[in-house]
């Protein structure tokens, strides 16, 4: 299993997934679809499938246009999210294949829109997954709370995707990991590994790299969101219980002005 990245409009992430037996491909959230073509036809793929996260604009506006250019792609959005182009509707555990050896399951992870959908990809044994989390988890980071509550994102983030394989790669909708660390450095200021990964991720950005993958283990070790069922996090804001840490920690990072 291959996974390029496709940068998109300022900060947005796109990807393709690549099946290596038989070069079908998927795309998720190909928010340029003239991008998108120019990299299936790049790298000699035959692309299938539309994944798409969430209804925004930044992550599903591509799909119509997508549509009209390869009339046979089959596009797939939450069946709550009202999703642009939408064809084929999930829901949560709904099972996708691609190809010879990859597996795709829907996530429901509702909170920054209702229908929002993480994908959990994988493929050969002995490869890692990966999992496409969308406006949901961010590196360091999660969406805001548009159309949800603190204990949804505290189940999506905690309960669903924090229960994922440890070495699951983590791919999501934006190139916010910067400005994310320095922000769970002010909840975590003695938090080493946040101030590790802030010096990597400037150092990635300096160059124009992307800082995405990261892993579920690491976002459990450096997402304050990830960590608000820890008591010493809980304490560190003010609160007695996960649900209140997560709001807590979202109200704090929407004044934040770093």
């Amino acid at each position: 299993m291959q996974i390029l990245h496709i940068p998109c409009l300022e900060d947005n992430y796109s990807y393709m997934i690549i099946d290596d037996a038989t070069k079908e491909a998927a795309v998720v959230d190909p928010v340029e679809p003239h991008k998108i073509l120019r990299v299936a036809q790049e790298n000699g793929v035959d692309l299938k499938l539309v994944l798409t996260t969430h209804h925004h604009w930044d992550h599903a506006g591509g799909n119509d246009k997508l549509k009209q250019l390869m009339p046979e792609i089959k596009i797939y959005g939450g069946s709550v999210d009202n999703v642009q182009g939408c064809t084929n509707k999930v829901e949560n555990g709904d099972k996708l294949s691609l190809g010879a050896d990859i597996s795709i399951l829907a996530l429901h992870t509702p909170c920054h829109t209702k229908g929002h959908i993480s994908y959990y990809v994988t493929g050969k044994e002995g490869e890692d997954p990966a999992v496409f989390t969308g406006d949901t988890l961010f590196v360091a980071g999660c969406g805001k709370f548009f159309e949800g509550t603190a204990d949804q994102m505290y189940q999506s983030l905690c309960v669903t995707l924090g229960s994922l394989p440890k070495p699951t790669r983590v791919y999501c909708g934006h190139e916010y990991t910067v400005k994310n660390l320095q922000f769970a450095l002010t909840v975590e200021p003695d938090n080493e590994k946040i101030s590790q990964k802030l010096l990597w991720a400037e150092h990635k950005r300096r160059s124009s790299l992307p800082t995405v993958p990261s892993t579920i283990e690491e976002e459990l070790e450096t997402n304050p969101f990830m960590r608000a069922d820890l008591p010493k996090v809980q304490e560190k804001v003010g609160c007695k219980s996960p649900v209140d840490a997560m709001r807590e920690i979202r109200q704090r990072k929407d004044n934040w002005r770093g």
